[in-house]
C-alpha cells in the first residue's frame, strides 16, 4: 500500500468509526508508528485535514465541524489536465506580477500554491521542470494600460485612448465605455461600445498606445447583447451577422482536427474515405482564415463561396513569394478549374 493509498484508508476508517484507536490503524494500514505518525503529520499540516487526539476516548478522530462549514475531503489522486494547467498558470502569472496592491497578499497565495503541488513523490520545483506551460504568440501588454482598463471596466467609467489596429496600419482617437475584458489565445481583448463607431468592438489591449481615464459614466450593453454580437460567431473578431463555413480536413488532417474544438457549436462529421467535415459559424472571417491556412493543402473550404475566394486569393498570394522556385506548371496545377 502506498503512501496515497494509506491517506484515504485512514480518511475511511476516521468517516466510518468516527474514533480510531492507533492499533487498529497500525493493523490496517500495516505499517510501522513511526510511518503512522508521518503520515498524520502530512495530513494535518500539508492537506489540512482536521484530525485530532481524544483522550478521553483512546484514539483519533476528525474535529467537529462548524455549522455551515463543508466537511474535509482529500484532494483527488493527483490533478487532471486542467488542474494542473490552472495551478501552472498562476505560479507563472504571479511569479510575473509587478509589485502593487496585492502584494501583501501574494506571498501566501504563492506559498499555498507550491502546497498544492507538492505530493509523496515529486516537489513544486520538479513539477516546473518536468511540466511545462508554454504561452506561445502572447503579445505584452503595458501595464499601466490595463490596470486603466481594468479600472475603467469595474468602476464603469469611459476610457480615452489612441489605438492601433493592425487590420488597417492606422492609430486612431476612441473614447470607450468598457463592457468587459477577455484573455484569449495568450492575450488580452477588451470588449468595449466604441464612441466613435457607435457600436460593440472587441480591442487588443496591445493595440492601445496612449489611454486616459475619463470622468463619464460609461455605456452598459446587457449580457445578452454583448454575447449575441461579440461571442456568436468565430473567436475574437466574432459578430451579429453570423454564417456558417463548411470545411474538409483530409483522412490525416482529420486525425488532429477532429479532437479540436474550433467553435463550442461546431458540427462535424467522418466522411467514407476518412475526410472531415467541419462547420462552424463565423462573422468576421480574417481568424477562421488564418486558423484554415495552418492546414494549407490538407484542407478545402467547401463553403461559403466568399471565404473560398479568400483563402484562395490568400494561397495565391502566398505562393508569389516562391515565383522563383515554381515553374508554369507547377502554378497551372495549384489553380483549380472551378475557381
Amino acid at each position: 500500500m502506498d503512501r496515497t493509498e494509506r491517506f484515504y484508508k485512514i480518511e475511511h476508517l476516521l468517516s466510518e468509526r468516527r474514533v480510531v484507536p492507533v492499533k487498529v490503524f497500525l493493523q490496517e494500514l500495516e505499517i510501522s508508528l513511526a510511518t503512522f505518525k508521518r503520515d498524520i503529520e502530512y495530513l494535518r499540516s500539508r492537506l489540512h485535514a482536521p484530525i485530532v487526539w481524544d483522550r478521553d476516548a483512546g484514539g483519533y478522530r476528525f474535529e467537529a465541524s462548524a455549522p455551515g462549514e463543508a466537511r474535509h475531503e482529500l484532494p483527488g489522486l493527483w490533478f487532471n489536465a486542467s488542474e494542473i494547467h490552472a495551478l501552472l498558470s498562476m505560479q507563472h502569472l504571479l511569479a510575473g506580477l509587478e509589485p502593487g496592491l496585492l502584494s501583501p497578499h501574494v506571498a501566501p497565495l504563492a506559498a499555498r500554491l507550491r502546497a498544492l503541488l507538492a505530493g509523496d513523490d515529486h516537489s513544486p520545483d520538479e513539477i516546473e521542470r518536468r511540466i511545462r506551460v508554454l504561452h506561445v504568440a502572447a503579445r505584452p501588454v503595458a501595464l499601466q494600460y490595463f490596470q486603466l482598463a481594468a479600472t475603467a471596466t469595474l468602476k464603469r467609467k469611459r476610457l480615452q485612448v489612441s489605438y492601433f489596429a493592425r487590420s488597417s496600419n492606422a492609430t486612431t482617437e476612441r473614447e470607450l465605455s468598457p463592457q468587459r475584458l477577455a484573455f484569449y489565445r495568450g492575450n488580452w481583448y477588451l470588449d468595449a461600445w466604441c464612441h466613435l463607431r457607435e457600436g460593440l468592438r472587441s480591442f487588443s489591449l496591445d493595440g492601445i498606445k496612449s489611454a486616459l481615464l475619463l470622468d463619464k459614466k460609461a455605456k452598459n450593453v446587457d449580457e445578452a447583447t454583448l454575447d449575441e454580437i461579440l461571442a456568436s460567431g468565430y473567436g475574437i473578431y466574432s459578430g451579429k451577422r453570423t454564417q456558417w463555413a463548411s470545411l474538409r480536413f483530409s483522412p490525416s488532417a482529420a486525425l488532429w482536427v477532429g479532437a479540436e474544438e474550433w467553435h463550442p457549436q461546431q458540427k462535424s462529421h467522418i466522411e467514407a474515405d476518412g475526410s472531415l467535415v467541419l462547420e462552424v459559424p463565423y462573422s468576421e472571417d480574417r481568424e477562421l482564415v488564418m486558423d484554415i491556412l495552418r492546414h494549407s493543402a490538407e484542407v478545402e473550404v467547401l463553403s461559403p463561396e466568399t471565404l473560398r475566394h479568400r483563402v484562395r486569393d490568400a494561397l495565391l498570394a502566398a505562393v508569389k513569394n516562391y515565383a522563383p522556385l515554381i515553374t508554369f506548371k507547377d502554378f497551372r496545377n495549384l489553380v483549380r478549374k472551378d475557381d
